[in-house]
């Protein structure tokens, strides 16, 4: 026999949760497993995701999407800033999950793999698409980090991403 849970699907796995929070031990339960989850956090990991995320763009992509189109022209340097844009926005919005549940240390953790992400990228990277786009990840790196530090008023955090930039981004 199958086992129904390897069977459901995301939207199904999202109504069953909301059906067992109605019950006050089991949300309490849901929500100790949701916290832990959401503590696990490798920056190296992330780091490494960002980095590929990125890498992996193919260059001839680019050139498909850039120049005239339905809405005007498109420069390949624009659409780049588009394409690096759309692959980082699963991990900024991550990031600003953290930061609207008040998980300020996981918020911080998660930005800085995104940080080294996009650092490691700029430094190892010897994809075609990178040509193209060659100042891209120093703007997103500025970005993140800015906005980031717009939702951090504490100052051990502050330092900690100060130090840690320090250590893994020397040449920023």
């Amino acid at each position: 026999m199958t086992d129904l849970l390897n069977e459901i699907t995301p939207e199904d796995a999202l109504s069953i949760i909301q059906e067992l929070s109605g019950d006050p031990v089991l949300r309490k339960r849901i929500l100790e497993v949701a916290h832990r989850l959401l503590k696990n956090i490798d920056v190296d990991e992330i780091a490494a995701d960002v980095f590929t995320a990125i890498d992996d763009i193919d260059v001839q992509d680019l050139w498909d999407r850039a120049g005239p189109g339905r809405h005007g022209y498109i420069s390949t340097e624009e659409m780049a800033v588009e394409m690096v844009d759309e692959e980082l926005e699963v991990y900024t919005n991550k990031v600003n999950q953290y930061l609207k549940s008040g998980m300020f240390e996981e918020a911080t953790l998660y930005c800085k793999g995104v940080l080294k992400g996009l650092y490691t990228y700029k430094f190892e990277s010897s994809s075609e698409f990178k040509d193209w786009a060659p100042d891209i990840p120093v703007e997103c790196f500025g970005y993140v980090l800015s906005e980031w530090k717009k939702s951090i008023s504490n100052a051990v955090l502050l330092e900690d991403m100060k130090l840690f930039l320090k250590e893994n981004c020397t040449n920023w």
